[in-house]
């Protein structure tokens, strides 16, 4: 694979990841650059394992797991999106809002959720002349980088919305899942 390419499809497998982590940003309540770099090399470490995994997996798992991607990656962000929601709702008698979902397995399971599509393209990745692990580094890195950027440009957003930041962001999550299913079924057609 030509150097741009791979560049290319490390943007685009970090692209859902950096919506989520928009909505992630926006919940929670003053997110520093630690908390971005701490969840952006989660989720980088995520998206950069899933490629490599798929790839193991080959041509025998390939068609089940690419008819069921984005339903997958779905279900686990909408799921993630209604936990926040409910969350927003259920705030805590001093105002403060009901908790920013930042502890690691939170962020790992989101990260999972964004990168089901990744190990698909792993697997696509088998039959092609190509260094897995090159491209798994190349998509962790930009998806590091963009889920950094994504969380404080959600503090920006989570400042200007107040108290609607976790409502916000869990629609965020269900929104991009909602578009990856959008992109699998209706778009392929």
């Amino acid at each position: 694979m030509h150097p741009l390419s791979i560049l290319l499809l490390g943007l685009a497998m970090s692209a859902d990841a950096f919506a989520a982590a928009v909505g992630k940003g926006a919940a929670m309540a003053r997110p520093r650059w630690r908390d971005a770099l701490r969840t952006g090399l989660i989720f980088g470490i995520v998206e950069a394992i899933t490629p490599i995994v798929g790839w193991a997996l080959g041509s025998a798992a390939s068609s089940m797991i690419e008819a069921w991607d984005h339903w997958i990656a779905f279900g686990l962000l909408s799921a993630l999106g209604l936990h926040m929601i409910w969350k927003a709702f259920h705030a805590g008698s001093d105002g403060e809002r009901a908790g920013s979902g930042s502890g690691v397995w939170t962020i790992a399971l989101a990260g999972l959720a964004t990168s089901i599509d990744a190990l698909a393209v792993g697997m696509g990745l088998a039959f092609v002349d190509v260094n897995i692990l090159v491209v798994a580094a190349a998509i962790g890195l930009c998806t590091f980088g963009m889920v950094t950027a994504g969380v404080m440009a959600g503090r920006v957003l989570g400042r200007l919305i107040g108290k609607r930041a976790e409502i916000a962001g869990g629609v965020i999550l269900i929104l991009v899942g909602a578009l990856i299913v959008y992109e699998h079924v209706f778009a392929a057609q």
